[in-house]
């Protein structure tokens, strides 16, 4: 009995530290400036807690991110089920649901690179994003090596190019939608 309460208290203290990172990122604007005690202050648990559980700030951003693309994934899985668009719909779908979420989460997804996750396409869910791409574009006609295709759309839409063209050069969101929709349609040929 002891055990299932130890893991139910892990859990709660995953959930509190995921929660209290989660807001203080989003609130500060640079999650570099968030500290590691400040987050474990505001889950109330244990510095020690933290980096158990986390191993460093870089586990923690990435966990972050991991618990923001649940919802997303769910959708994307729902989206592929569900008749009626076209491969190419589902392709430009994909892409779009992709960047709109690295456009909301910039700031976390330069925050992942700048801490050290490494390589992004090396990250999880890069892995995720281009299967399912890749799968997508299987069945799009014409496409010649839907492997490459998947990898080069994806680099459209790096976090740090996302970031880049909204901060630096004042790109709006719905222009940079609007942008890439465009180049999928070079990319693709037209329909």
């Amino acid at each position: 009995m002891a055990q299932c309460t130890e893991r139910a208290d892990a859990l709660r203290n995953r959930e509190a530290v995921l929660a209290a990172a989660d807001a203080l990122f989003a609130a500060s604007g640079s999650p570099q400036s968030v500290s590691m005690d400040d987050i474990a202050a505001a889950a109330g648990v244990g510095k020690g807690t933290l980096f158990r559980r986390f191993g460093d700030r870089a586990g923690l951003i990435g966990a972050v991110i991991a618990s923001r693309l649940e919802p997303l994934r769910h959708a994307v899985r729902e989206a592929q089920d569900a008749p009626g668009s076209s491969p190419r719909q589902r392709v430009s779908d994909l892409l779009d649901a992709s960047l709109r979420f690295k456009i909301e989460n910039r700031n976390l997804m330069t925050a992942a690179e700048d801490a050290g996750l490494s390589s992004p396409y090396r990250a999880e869910h890069y892995g995720w994003w281009h299967e399912v791409l890749r799968t997508a574009l299987d069945q799009v006609p014409g496409v010649h090596d839907a492997d490459f295709t998947a990898h080069a759309l994806l680099a459209a839409i790096r976090a740090d190019l996302v970031a880049h063209l909204i901060d630096e050069q004042g790109v709006d969101a719905e222009g940079l939608r609007s942008s890439l929709a465009a180049y999928i349609d070079k990319v693709l040929g037209t329909g």
